[in-house]
């Protein structure tokens, strides 16, 4: 098995470190807060006292990180240290960053002699414990296959998207295309409402019709028809909207730098930054259907329509 280092122990990096130790590597890892390390202290994840001291001697570092700044100093304290001692780690990136940066960290990393792989994922929370990610891989054949097996730990799809920085340009693609869909479903619910049909008649029709997609059938944005969806519990993520805003920022970022048209992606940013600065960054994505509710005129009513459903 792999000695690996673990960067980043939030939300997500807390339960992908768990689960690889799990698997049976040997996992040391950092993050800045002391909670975090004593949360997956009792999972096997050994705790160093910096990135630099995890990554030392490690035959794989992962970063799972905030932005794309905090993944270029990180992988040069850790490239910096090697330098000194053992070379050609393999460097993986799951954190979701700008594609810039992540061609930065590349060109870093094998100025070093390091294999190295961005390699964001799809699936939040609820994945990254269930270990059923989807990970949007960019680098070369042999980085990618070196990755792979251990990806697969954390992981059910492992895409190899092609080369350096593809696997950020597939996850903020795939996100705005979540972002805008997301909000469409929101606004069907809420003209159903006010139109007087109840959620679980519009969830059986569009969840097998043409309006089918991920965010119905699998993070359904009113309470009832899919018991497993955020909206049932207080729109607890799941994934947060203030995450929805990172990606869909990415997205714009990236569209304007090679001059995409993306007039539904910009409108969709610019929903959910209105959403995000009203307090609302730490719930769900799909909560955005409140922001709906009250932009329609009024506090439309989260309850069931009295119509037969």
């Amino acid at each position: 098995m792999n000695s690996i280092a673990f960067i980043g122990l939030g939300n997500m990096g807390a339960p992908m470190a768990l689960n690889l130790a799990k698997s049976g590597h040997d996992i040391r890892g950092f993050d800045l807060l002391p909670a975090n390390c004593e949360a997956v202290r009792a999972g096997g994840v050994a705790i160093a006292g910096s990135a630099a001291d995890a990554a030392d001697g490690a035959d794989i570092v992962i970063t799972m990180l905030p932005a794309g700044k905090h993944v270029l100093a990180v992988w040069n304290d850790v490239l910096a240290k090697r330098e000194q001692g053992k070379p050609g780690a393999l460097l993986i990136d799951c954190s979701t960053i700008d594609v810039a940066s992540a061609r930065q960290a590349h060109e870093r990393g094998q100025a070093a002699g390091c294999l190295t792989l961005d390699a964001p994922v799809s699936g939040g929370t609820v994945g990254a414990a269930a270990a059923t990610l989807t990970f949007m891989c960019g680098g070369s054949a042999e980085a990618y296959a070196a990755a792979a097996p251990v990806l697969g730990a954390m992981g059910r799809r492992v895409v190899h998207c092609g080369p350096n920085g593809n696997g950020q340009a597939a996850k903020i693609c795939n996100n705005m295309i979540l972002g805008i869909s997301m909000i469409g479903v929101s606004e069907a619910f809420v003209l159903g409402e006010r139109l007087g049909l109840s959620h679980q008649a519009l969830y059986d029709v569009a969840s097998v019709s043409s309006g089918q997609c991920w965010a119905l059938t699998t993070n359904c944005p009113v309470p009832g028809p899919l018991p497993t969806s955020p909206a049932n519990r207080d729109y607890k993520p799941g994934f947060a909207t203030a995450l929805m805003l990172k990606d869909l920022t990415l997205a714009q970022e990236a569209a304007a730098a090679v001059h995409a048209a993306t007039p539904l992606g910009l409108e969709a940013a610019a929903l959910y930054n209105t959403f995000a600065r009203q307090g609302n960054g730490d719930l769900d994505f799909s909560a955005i259907i409140e922001f709906l509710r009250l932009r329609s005129g009024d506090a439309a009513t989260k309850d069931e329509p009295d119509a037969a459903s």
